[in-house]
């Protein structure tokens, strides 16, 4: 079996983590998967929202450290094993090259994405469910940032997602203690966007994923692009572009369709 799975059915797509018996900690041959599908969700039009969520027990407990050490090598910190990349100028390359390339890449997805957290999301397990616009969470899902145990940083987006979402002093708290926490003390800090009863996980995350799928595709995507960029833009910089989004949605036939359902009262039939 593959350590990752990938599949799509009516424009929804799903990524999951399949090393159940590992906690679906990442392989080598997780990553390169996981950078594959991203890139698949990215280019492909027919794909209209992605899932993430992982098989088993876990969502995802991080990096499993003999496989990356094997396989990327950024891990090693002694260099004196061949099989490992032994200067730190390497292991910052690989890191860019491998493991980096999916939030960068999540970064790209216009579409809605969602993290289906199944159950524990640690370290960068954590961390690959922030790079998500939504995190739908199991009751029994826990949650913990655990670099600082082993005397490392968050190398793929930790340290820059966690303080945008829950501040930056619940963030520093979580990543210097580096302390599991539950679905509930999660939901209290804004982590996650919701909890459901862990049976209805799955249920409750497609019935979202329809709704988006079924909606607008222009106006979706333009209003995830008008809510990041207006993140990292002043006010008159926001509204600049995302005038320029009314204009194009405007002459969009989903507008139209839009329009005449409400008239109608009925349930519009988006492109």
């Amino acid at each position: 079996m593959k350590d990752l799975l990938f599949e799509v059915k009516d424009g929804i797509a799903t990524i999951t983590l399949n090393r159940p018996d590992a906690r679906n900690a990442f392989s080598v041959e997780m990553i390169e998967l996981w950078i594959q599908a991203l890139e698949e969700v990215r280019d492909n039009d027919d794909i209209r929202v992605l899932v993430v969520t992982g098989n088993g027990r876990a969502f995802c407990a991080g990096g499993d450290i003999k496989s990356m050490q094997k396989g990327l090598g950024f891990l090693d910190l002694n260099g004196r094993d061949e099989d490992f990349s032994s200067s730190g100028l390497a292991r910052k390359n690989s890191l860019w090259k491998h493991v980096q390339r999916i939030p960068l890449l999540m970064d790209e997805i216009d579409k809605p994405t969602i993290a289906a957290i199944n159950g524990d999301a640690i370290g960068a397990g954590l961390d690959m469910t922030l790079q998500c616009d939504l995190r739908i969470a199991s009751s029994q899902a826990r949650f913990g940032e655990g670099y600082v145990k082993v005397g490392i940083v968050p190398g793929d987006g930790g340290g820059y997602y966690l303080p945008r979402i829950i501040g930056l002093d619940k963030a520093l708290e979580m990543l210097w203690t580096g302390r599991i926490i539950d679905v509930e003390e999660a939901s209290q800090l804004g982590l996650i966007t919701r909890y459901v009863a862990h049976e209805d996980l799955m249920e409750e995350v497609y019935k979202l994923a329809s709704t988006f799928a079924e909606g607008p595709q222009q106006a979706l995507r333009l209003i995830k692009r008008t809510v990041y960029q207006g993140q990292r833009t002043d006010l008159r910089t926001s509204l600049d572009l995302v005038s320029s989004f009314m204009g194009l949605v405007t002459e969009h036939p989903d507008y139209a369709e839009g329009m005449n359902a409400i008239i109608e009262k009925r349930k519009p039939k988006f492109q």
